[in-house]
């Protein structure tokens, strides 16, 4: 994925924005989760300043993967809808203050840097997105499964129908 370097720090000051759209193909680390290189994702990143004077970043990803199911190991389209909010800390001493001011589990803090890469943030905030254990609602095609978890007849039970009387 082409990088591109903010000044978190200036970009949250001046309440910056970014918008783009990037093709999966160019997410090294994304790819190596999908069944392919197909589809991009759609991202913007804000800059501002939280409630309480902190630096954050509002970062959204949205788009289309491919993924392949474990059931069925057949690929399928997962739809990625993820926003966050990145507050910035000065170093990771400050950043566990200001984790424990604002004590919201929904709000990442993180270390900002003057040469932070957006495009890292914006995969790190796909790869997040992605499901543990992608599959579908419903195999396509579920006679393999079905054959699979039918009963299966033991090797010797016809034998009782051999006892001696």
């Amino acid at each position: 994925m082409n990088a591109f370097v903010i000044d978190a720090f200036d970009f949250c000051r001046i309440n910056g924005s970014r918008e783009g759209v990037t093709p999966v193909a160019e997410m090294t680390r994304l790819i190596k989760d999908c069944a392919d290189s197909s589809g991009s994702l759609a991202w913007r990143i804000d800059g501002g300043t939280s409630k309480l004077g902190y630096p954050q970043l509002t970062l959204s990803v949205t788009g289309t993967v491919q993924l392949e199911c474990q059931r069925c190991l057949s690929p399928y389209a997962y739809d990625i809808d993820a926003s966050t909010i990145l507050v910035l800390a000065k170093d990771d001493e400050h950043a566990d203050e200001i984790e424990e001011i604002i004590n919201d589990e929904s709000i990442d803090v993180i270390v900002g840097s003057r040469t932070m890469d957006g495009a890292a943030l914006i995969e790190d905030e796909a790869l997040l997105a992605l499901p543990q254990v992608p599959k579908h609602e419903v195999c396509p095609d579920s006679a393999l499964l079905d054959s699979a978890t039918t009963e299966k007849k033991l090797p010797f039970a016809g034998l009782k129908d051999f006892k001696p009387e």
